[in-house]
């Protein structure tokens, strides 16, 4: 399949970053642009899922990300509250459909990238590490005890979005916020479930990372370096409210 890639966040705007996943989505979804493989270094954020938002603590942990330096968002795909930043890699895939499952792109997507991970020395596997942040079935972890990449995807009518959030580095930056913003929920996790590549794979940074995870979406894709347009720029815009946290929260 041709896909468009593009290597661009959304000049440290976090929230225009969740938003442009979500327009890349309309717009493949309305045939107004080619599918796209999208993968970039976040600022520092909290995605939060909506039903975070209806939790009685949710505004106690906004402020606590944002004590953090950490963005607060509202996701469009995903369960709980995940953190990530710039010591993370961010893989969006933007295709149209296809007829295949969720559960299979879930499970084909997260037993790629375990591959992957073993290949760059991380006793990588699939599964849900008991007591992680934003617990998933498939989920990558290393030796069954931290994770390292989860995933989350929105179907709309002719299209599909599946975005991984891979980290890299800075797993203490990460449990730290995290800790507060679970504590603001109000939600039980393990803290020791937080994990990055290069703490398993010291060889392993985000380049090396970033390398092997490209050569991977390389066979099943043909890409086509691409730029972020006009056109979707502008129908992100249009979107941001949905993924902006109110100040007052």
């Amino acid at each position: 399949m041709d896909v468009d890639l593009v290597e661009a966040g959304a000049g440290g705007d976090p929230v225009l970053d969740v938003a442009v996943a979500h327009a890349l989505l309309d717009l493949v979804a309305a045939a107004r642009r080619r599918p796209v493989l999208r993968c970039y270094r976040p600022g520092a954020t909290v995605a939060f899922g909506r039903r975070d938002t209806f939790l009685p603590g949710f505004a106690t942990a906004v402020a606590a990300a944002r004590a953090h330096g950490f963005a607060p968002v509202i996701r469009g795909a995903g369960g709980r509250a995940a953190a990530y930043d710039e010591g993370c890699l961010i893989f969006d895939e933007v295709m149209a459909a296809d007829g295949s499952q969720i559960r299979e792109r879930f499970e084909a997507d997260a037993r790629r990238q375990a591959g992957v991970l073993r290949g760059l020395g991380v006793d990588a596997r699939v599964g849900e590490v008991p007591g992680e942040y934003c617990p998933g079935e498939f989920s990558v972890n290393a030796r069954g005890r931290v994770k390292l990449i989860g995933a989350a995807e929105r179907i709309v009518k002719g299209a599909w979005l599946h975005s991984s959030v891979v980290v890299v580095r800075g797993a203490p930056r990460l449990r730290a916020v995290l800790e507060d913003v679970y504590e603001g929920l109000g939600l039980e996790w393990n803290p020791a479930s937080v994990g990055a590549v290069g703490d398993e794979a010291p060889g392993a940074g985000l380049d090396a990372v970033r390398a092997a995870l490209m050569s991977d979406y390389a066979t099943r894709y043909t890409v086509s370096p691409a730029s972020l347009t006009a056109i979707d720029l502008a129908r992100a815009g249009e979107l941001r409210a949905r993924h902006q946290v109110d100040h007052r929260a």
